[in-house]
């Protein structure tokens, strides 16, 4: 997969393809697919997604001119399957029908993956542009797939994308220290990160003002949650279990944490949060390995400009944090995120970590 970090993050190099072009057997996932919030609200969703017959995708890898149809058949499919597992208002479902099991399975096992819908699909695939001369940002993007038909849910996602646009010029940063560099490097890619940082806070401060908190938690979280101990018809006969989709699997903060070697403390909640990469694309797992095989940056870099990244680091947690209690703690009592991430003491330790590493000595605020 053709890869452009420095230009679109950890987006997809080229816009996400919106049709599947494979072949007339395989429109049956974008005719799906597009009836699917609707399909969602009828008592027999389940009936009709188990005779629908969807084509295994028809080639042993996947040849490089073929990623965005990849992508969009493992996005497609992912949805499905998380729709017809987490069905709104019907019984608890642990059995996924071999019809939808067996070709979900074969694509991840290609894109070196879990079988279940990820923030890759959730999110990087998941947007297209109305002017494609314009920028990936809010105001020019819409989704391609969703579970219900209320905006709330497309503004969701479409902040995640404008975030992961945004977090392009961090990579470009960080690419740029690859190999020996002085301090003057150091800082100037330091700077960069910090500006990037300060605009992807601000769009991350937006969620409220299209999303309401009740419908996010009562309408559409319930279908990005996880898979508790399901069996994929056809392929396994043990039931498995899969963590849900969440912005714990975007790659930008392990990226930073791994530029910065905050030195988090080996615990259940950090063994978790490197569970996450498993969910991530194969080639950001691996640029994740690289990075952290890169120079500590700490000795020779400018405490203001390093501590700055790492204060910036901590408010983006806080948001998150502050969004988190809004959307989700006020109303259940569940300490699990749709990851299975225990986010409340994760965040908090994560924040209260990011600050102590820094040169200067750590120190609290708050974001509002």
């Amino acid at each position: 997969m053709k890869q452009c970090y420095a230009t679109r993050g950890f987006l997809p190099c080229e816009d996400p393809a919106t049709e599947i072009v494979l072949g007339e057997r395989y429109e049956v996932l974008d005719e799906v697919g597009r009836m699917l919030p609707s399909l969602l609200l009828e008592k027999d969703a389940r009936d009709y997604l188990r005779r629908v017959f969807v084509p295994d995708w028809s080639y042993v890898n996947i040849p490089d001119d073929l990623w965005p149809q990849a992508c969009l058949y493992y996005l497609r499919l992912g949805f499905i399957a998380s729709g017809y597992i987490n069905q709104i208002g019907q019984p608890a479902c642990h059995s996924l029908p071999a019809n939808l099991a067996r070709p979900l399975v074969k694509i991840s096992n290609l894109l070196e993956r879990p079988p279940i819908l990820s923030y890759d699909g959730y999110a990087l695939y998941n947007w297209r542009r109305f002017n494609i001369r314009k920028p990936v940002a809010l105001g020019n993007i819409d989704t391609i797939q969703n579970f219900v038909h209320l905006y709330d849910e497309r503004w969701f996602i479409l902040v995640h994308v404008e975030i992961e646009a945004l977090a392009a010029d961090i990579l470009k940063a960080v690419v740029s220290l690859n190999g020996e560099v002085g301090p003057a490097q150091i800082d100037t890619a330091l700077d960069e990160i910090a500006a990037a940082l300060t605009q992807i806070i601000q769009v991350l401060q937006r969620i409220p003002e299209k999303m309401s908190d009740e419908l996010y938690f009562s309408k559409f979280r319930p279908y990005i949650g996880q898979f508790r101990e399901v069996v994929y018809e056809g392929v396994n006969i043990e039931p498995i279990s899969f963590r849900g989709e969440t912005g714990a699997q975007s790659s930008i903060m392990p990226l930073l944490t791994e530029l910065m070697k905050i030195p988090h403390q080996d615990n259940k909640l950090t063994r978790h949060l490197y569970d996450m990469r498993r969910y991530m694309p194969a080639d950001h797992r691996m640029l994740l390995e690289q990075v952290r095989a890169m120079p500590d940056l700490k000795p020779l870099a400018h405490s203001e400009k390093f501590d700055a990244v790492l204060e910036l680091m901590a408010c983006f947690r806080e948001v998150h944090y502050h969004w988190a209690i809004k959307y989700i703690a006020r109303r259940c009592n569940d300490p699990q995120g749709t990851g299975g991430t225990p986010y409340i003491r994760w965040l908090k330790f994560l924040i209260e970590e990011t600050r102590a590493h820094k040169k200067t000595g750590g120190k609290w605020t708050v974001v509002a």
